[in-house]
């Protein structure tokens, strides 16, 4: 595979052009229909030179957005206002270790590394399995397994509505947003493929 930076030509891959009836080698990356994001550089596709021509002549990044929007975008101090992980107050870190529940540091620093690690394990279990990140956390407002049924989802939802629900908790309201959370995922679930 040969990679000519001076104009994003890649050649020797194999690729035929993404465009419908075009049978030219596909050397030109662009912009596929999911855009980069926390779960992975987003899908691409591959034109010849004529295609790709065609396709940035009609690309428009701004395309969907609200003017106020593209001010924004356009703005040289675009993205700063995010933190990073690195830059934030936190750096990335929910909270500190309890000091005193460990009698060695480095057994609290393992702790969090493994409870990581445990994390993006489960992450890369879901995408494997083709679960959103919002099902993801659907999936773990109502505390299922990845290979839960229709039935464990409509039982979970059941115990825990009647865990938090008000009326169903001796009039306790400490737990209605935890109960707004288990809805929205019981509602984006039962819709989903994943439960068909």
């Amino acid at each position: 595979m040969r990679n000519d930076k001076f104009h994003g030509r890649v050649q020797g891959t194999g690729r035929i052009c993404n465009a419908p009836g075009c049978d030219e080698p596909g050397e030109f990356r662009a912009p596929g229909v999911r855009s980069s994001g926390f779960d992975g550089p987003g899908d691409y596709r591959w034109f010849c030179l004529e295609h790709v021509r065609q396709f940035n002549s009609g690309y428009d990044f701004f395309a969907g957005m609200t003017p106020e929007e593209i001010l924004k975008a356009q703005s040289p101090l675009s993205g700063w206002e995010r933190e990073t992980r690195a830059f934030r107050a936190d750096a990335g870190i929910d909270q500190a270790p309890r000091w005193a529940d460990f009698d060695d540091p480095l057994e609290a620093i393992a702790r969090r590394a493994s409870a990581r690690r445990a994390d993006h394990q489960k992450a890369a279990e879901a995408a494997r399995r083709g679960i959103s990140p919002d099902e993801r956390k659907a999936y773990d407002a109502l505390h299922l397994a990845y290979d839960a049924d229709r039935r464990q989802l409509r039982r979970s939802y059941s115990e825990l509505v009647r865990k938090y629900h008000p009326d169903r908790n001796g009039g306790d309201r400490t737990h209605e947003g935890r109960l707004q959370e288990v809805v929205e995922a019981y509602n984006l679930l039962k819709d989903s493929a994943l439960f068909a």
